[in-house]
């Protein structure tokens, strides 16, 4: 037996299609939104072109990948380093916080492929860019994985809560690249 296409059928189905696009529309606009990477100062856990879904709901924690706006309307995603209220300096290519030492797991890869002898980041204390020994409240430090070429918060200072847009979490696109951001 042959099914009729009835009125109600019809109906049904553009109530269906409706809510998926109003579903999809949510996601998209509030809860996991595409950003491009542009440049190179992400680069080896990010590249130039890549395509990432952002989110806005959650905490941010030291070593996160986030996207921010600076108020000249630049979009940037980098790494965060310090968190509010943290002391941070880097001496002979270590990372300390609050007086301890801290490992970067995450250029590793950088770090072998890069053939030169200086250090890898550059020696600096907190004081010596902002003014200040500690971040302040609702400010944070952020460096891009590629530290020979980033602008961060090295050349342009801290980068205030409000100006956070989200979490960069995973690369979506192009399919070879898909990743879990870490």
């Amino acid at each position: 037996m042959k099914k009729i296409l009835t009125k109600g059928h019809l109906w049904l189905g553009i109530k269906y299609l409706l809510i998926s696009l109003f579903v999809g529309v949510v996601i998209r606009g509030f809860l996991l939104i595409p950003v491009p990477v542009t440049g190179n100062s992400m680069d080896q856990n990010l590249k130039q072109g890549d395509m990432v879904l952002m989110e806005k709901f959650s905490k941010i924690k030291r070593f996160d990948v986030i996207v921010f706006q600076q108020p000249d309307g630049m979009i940037y995603i980098k790494r965060v380093i310090g968190l509010p209220g943290d002391q941070i300096r880097y001496d002979k290519d270590q990372l300390y916080i609050n007086g301890k030492k801290l490992s970067e797991s995450f250029l590793t890869n950088n770090r072998s492929s890069d053939h030169q002898v200086s250090p890898y980041t550059t020696d600096f204390q907190l004081t010596e860019l902002i003014g200040k020994k500690q971040l302040p409240n609702n400010e944070y430090f952020v460096l891009g994985d590629n530290r020979r070429i980033s602008k961060d918060s090295r050349s342009f200072g801290t980068v205030q809560s409000k100006d956070i847009l989200g979490k960069a979490q995973v690369v979506y696109y192009p399919l070879t690249h898909i990743k879990i951001i870490s």
